[in-house]
Parts: C-alpha cells; structure tokens; sequence
C-alpha cells in the first residue's frame, strides 16, 4: 500500500520539484566553479561575452547529441529531448550565474523554469500544473517536427539534427541573456530612482 501512496498526485509533485530543485542547485554549484575559470580565461571579457561562450559550449554538446540521436533514428527521440532539456536547463543556469543571479532562493529557480518554457514557445512553467506534460509533448512535436521527416533516412537525419540542436541552444541562450541582462539593468535603475 505504501508504493501505491508514493504514486499520488502531491508525492509525484513534490517529488518532481524536488529533483528539479536539485538539479538547478548542482548546476549552480557547477556554474560558479565554471565561471571563476571562464574569467581567469578571458579576463576582459563582459557578461555577454562569457555567456556567448557558454552557449558555444552548449551548441557543440547539442550538435553532437542530435548528430548521434539522428543516426540512430525515430527510437532515440526520447535520448534526444531528455538531452536537450539538461542542456538548456545548464545553460539557463550558467547564464543566470554570469548575471548574478540567485539559485538559492525558489524565485531563481522559477526564473530557470519560466525562462525554459518561453525559450520553448511554452510560456511559463507552473511546476505544480498538470498540463506540463502536455505543453512539454507539443513542445516536443513542435521541435522535432521536421526531425522526424529525416528519421526515415537517418544519414540524412543526422546533420539535420545536430542543426536544429544547435539553433535551438542558440535561441535558449539569446533569451536567457535578454532576459538576465534586462533584469540587471532594472536592478541598477530601481536603485538609483531610491536613491540607494
């Protein structure tokens, strides 16, 4: 009986805001480590520069996912989407630490989460919404629609992929720093119209 309360719609919830939560503090960790490495490259280098460079980063995984998944054809959809996710999640969060933002309060981690849905074309997340699921499969449709013309032949499916992997990762990212950057720049301008 106990399994079957582990499968209740609040556990099920908390259990996936739970491993979302943990996954955004990981990569936040990692983040942090990453950048102090990033700025002792390229010391000169501004909050877009280093974001452009975690999104290159990020471009490269990205392509060599789609071009591996696009070999392999229709069966390796899910490997694909569940890749591409981590990696946008990572991005979101790399960019976010560039900008200073804060994961360790929920309101950061809701911005990684609203800033993934749009990126997506989904709008914002509601975590505890059951229609996640839902936007996420049309996300998905949506993504990998001409993908799946390719899967048929999946040499041809292969390039294609890592393309769109590519385009779409660039997208991400060019959201996330409109997003960070017009924040920061909000921030600044509250402070100086108190007086602060």
């Amino acid at each position: 009986m106990a399994f079957y309360d582990s499968l209740s719609p609040s556990k099920l919830k908390s259990l996936a805001n739970e491993r979302l939560s943990d996954l955004i503090d990981k990569e936040a960790v990692r983040a942090r480590t990453s950048l102090d490495d990033l700025q002792q490259r390229y010391p000169s280098a501004g909050p877009r520069e280093l974001s452009q460079r975690y999104i290159d980063s990020r471009k490269q995984a990205a392509s060599v996912l789609g071009g591996v998944t696009g070999v392999f054809g229709a069966v390796t959809v899910p490997v694909d989407l569940v890749g591409m996710v981590y990696l946008q999640l990572a991005l979101l969060v790399e960019i976010g630490t560039v900008f200073k933002a804060d994961f360790k309060n929920e309101r950061g981690k809701k911005d990684v989460l609203d800033l993934f849905g749009y990126a997506n074309g989904i709008g914002p997340i509601q975590r505890a919404s059951p229609k996640v699921l839902g936007s996420l499969a049309a996300m998905v449709l949506t993504k990998t629609g001409l993908k799946a013309l390719g899967r048929a032949m999946p040499l041809v499916a292969a390039p294609i992929s890592a393309y769109l992997n590519n385009q779409h990762v660039q997208r991400v990212g060019d959201s996330a720093i409109r997003h960070y950057d017009g924040w920061v720049h909000a921030h600044e301008k509250s402070k100086k119209a108190s007086g602060s």
